[in-house]
């Protein structure tokens, strides 16, 4: 299956390590610090690293990971909710962290994929720099073009640092984002039964 979806662009020139170390030593220069100091001095290639978990995403290939579904449902087309996935993600504004959860469902049409699947595209996406709002519809959008169930949900609620440490400093004050295709959009009684799946409190324990 060959399924066409952005990709990230990448400068061919991508610096070095080496040069990813000096610019995060001349940032704590900046910052009035003084990099050759001992409690800074391995500093730079810590960063690096960090930053390599931080944006693994734009290595993944999120399409890849739906690619393997399951036909053997006996028949199974109610929604299948994967509820409260953790995210960590980035601001492409103030490269701060984006921290919340996501609420991904699908309603099978013939296939069903493996739920750990739906949690690595959240994070595909996730682990990239981002807005709240092109995350949601990259995620719903991925599950529906490979999976192409009758409906894709995606609900993402989350704090943005860019606004609590900084800039109005609101802490305590989440964004939330939803993305509806298929059934979800057109049909009123299967998206009201999504959010209550969502929100009914006994289901939150």
């Amino acid at each position: 299956m060959n399924i066409a979806h952005p990709k990230p662009e990448i400068d061919a020139a991508r610096p070095s390590r080496e040069e990813a170390e000096a610019a995060v030593r001349t940032l704590l220069r900046w910052a009035g610090d003084n990099p050759e100091r001992e409690g800074l001095l391995d500093t730079p290639g810590r960063v690096v690293r960090s930053y390599e978990e931080f944006f693994e995403g734009y290595t993944i290939d999120p399409v890849a990971l739906l690619e393997r579904t399951f036909e053997e449902t006996d028949g199974y087309d109610e929604i299948v909710l994967l509820r409260d996935i953790r995210l960590e993600s980035y601001c492409e504004h103030h490269m701060v962290p984006i921290i919340g959860r996501v609420h991904v469902a699908y309603l099978p049409h013939r296939r069903v994929v493996g739920i750990s699947k739906l949690a690595r595209v959240v994070e595909a996406y996730g682990k990239r720099l981002q807005i709240q709002e092109k995350l949601t519809s990259q995620i719903a959008r991925t599950i529906n073009d490979v999976l192409q169930p009758r409906g894709v949900a995606v609900v993402i609620e989350a704090e943005h640092q860019c606004m609590s440490t900084r800039g109005v400093h609101k802490a305590g004050v989440s964004m939330v984002t939803s993305k509806m295709l298929g059934a979800f959009r057109d049909d009123t009684d299967t998206r009201r039964e999504l959010l209550s799946m969502i929100t009914r409190p006994e289901l939150r324990g």
